[in-house]
This record gives structure tokens, sequence and C-alpha cells, in this order.
């Protein structure tokens, strides 16, 4: 029974974690507009790529994760 408090507790911690970055991810400058990310207008159609953002967001998500769970 201790386990599943464990993962309740850590999934719950995501959850708050992803609601504050989906909360406060517009007001940081820059984020999605980084040399590198793809946009193309074409008429109509507006294509977006954030590929430096989602690379960068990885790696310090990437970094963090290690800090927390080294053991």
């Amino acid at each position: 029974m201790p386990e599943i408090g464990k993962l309740l507790i850590i999934v719950g911690g995501f959850i708050v974690i992803v609601g504050l970055f989906l909360t406060l991810g517009l007001r940081i400058p820059y984020l999605g507009k980084l040399p590198g990310d793809i946009s193309v207008d074409r008429g109509n159609v507006h294509f977006y790529f954030p590929i430096v953002t989602c690379l960068l967001l990885s790696l310090v998500l990437t970094l963090l994760l290690n800090a927390f769970f080294r053991r």
C-alpha cells in the first residue's frame, strides 16, 4: 500500500508542475520564438514547429528529473 501513496504523490506533483507551466508558460519571454523554431505562412495555412524550444525544454526537464531521482 505505501507504493500507491508514493505514486499518487509523484503523479500529483507532476500535475501541479504541468498546471503551473500551462498557466505561466505564455508569460515566459522567447518561449516558442527561439532561433531554429520553424514557422511557415502560406496563404491561409500557418505551420509552426518549435523544434529548438522542444530540445531546450527536454534538456531542462532531463537535468531536473536526474537531480531529483538520482540515487
